[in-house]
């Protein structure tokens, strides 16, 4: 039985399903919300560096604590919950944070894309099953 879960959310449809799924299958369970900002999604100018990137990264800021809160709404009150924002490619990050601490199983939500999509946009479901140290759930 897993004792501490790593709940990936990124306000999707689908992870806040693997959340719900997670609070029913894991009541007891110690839960680490994660919320992962992309600096792929700040957009670039042709130097190189983000455009506005601390205005940007304000913004992705205040809109993980949002997901966050939005997902903490739907794990019971007296559930143990800890909350991270990191910065990075949403896979490696939840992999890094799956190995450094005691988290004994990952839930994931998955977007169930196939062909040409999964192809060109990756799948991060996918890369967090492949390399992660711990057992994974995917809820589709």
């Amino acid at each position: 039985m897993a004792r501490h879960l790593l709940l990936p959310v990124d306000g999707s449809p689908q992870s806040l399903e693997a959340l719900q799924f997670a609070a029913s299958e894991w009541e007891d369970a110690r839960v680490t919300l994660l919320n992962v900002i992309n600096p792929v999604d700040a957009g670039y100018r042709l130097s190189g560096f983000p455009a506005g990137s601390e205005e940007w990264y304000d913004a992705a800021r205040e809109r993980a604590e949002a997901v966050l809160d939005e997902a903490q709404a739907e794990l019971p009150a007296d559930a143990t919950v800890d909350r991270r924002v990191e910065v990075g490619r949403p896979a490696a990050a939840i992999l890094e944070v799956a190995r450094e601490g005691d988290v004994d199983h990952v839930v994931v939500g998955s977007h169930g894309r196939e062909g040409i999509s999964r192809i060109l946009l990756g799948s991060v479901a996918e890369a967090v099953v492949r390399r992660s140290p711990v057992p994974v759930t995917v809820v589709h």
